[in-house]
């Protein structure tokens, strides 16, 4: 499976320009790396391959505005996605305690209660420690990237 879908939720760009580098460094790598930077459902039904998600956590735990239509979609609509891969980076601030990445983690549980299936467990960057989410982000879904070869 060499496509892959990345939406993307982000408030002040940074999530954003994370996804950005991912895609350039995927295209390198030989995939096809579509970005939606306002996923809908559409986003992820009316397309193939494998789902990445790069979404910042805003306010307590909450889901950046561009984001929360797919979100929305995916918990309300329960769209047929079984065993569909899927990724999901998410960028916080552990001072946040209980909801750090809180974004991130609606994303992932919306994803795996319609049954797609997670090829890593959830990544979370903290803005305390990574002052560029991209030195961490960019590995990790090359990585994610690779395990799709035998998927």
């Amino acid at each position: 499976m060499k496509h892959i879908v990345i939406c993307v939720g982000s408030v002040y760009g940074a999530a954003l320009e994370t996804a950005k580098a991912i895609r350039t460094a995927l295209q390198e790598e030989g995939y096809t790396a579509e970005l939606h930077d306002a996923p809908t459902l559409d986003s992820v039904t009316q397309t193939e391959g494998a789902i990445l998600v790069c979404t910042s956590t805003t306010g307590t735990g909450d889901l950046p505005d561009n984001i929360a239509p797919l979100y929305i979609g995916l918990t309300n609509d329960f769209p047929n996605i079984v065993g569909r891969p899927f990724g999901v980076i998410t960028l916080g601030d552990s001072s946040y305690f209980d909801t750090y990445g809180g974004a991130g983690d609606l994303i992932f549980e919306a994803f795996t209660e319609l049954a797609a299936k997670p090829l890593t467990p959830l990544l979370k960057i903290d803005a305390q420690e990574t002052a560029d989410p991209e030195e961490v982000a960019v590995p990790w879904a090359k990585e994610w990237a690779r395990q799709l070869d035998s998927f």
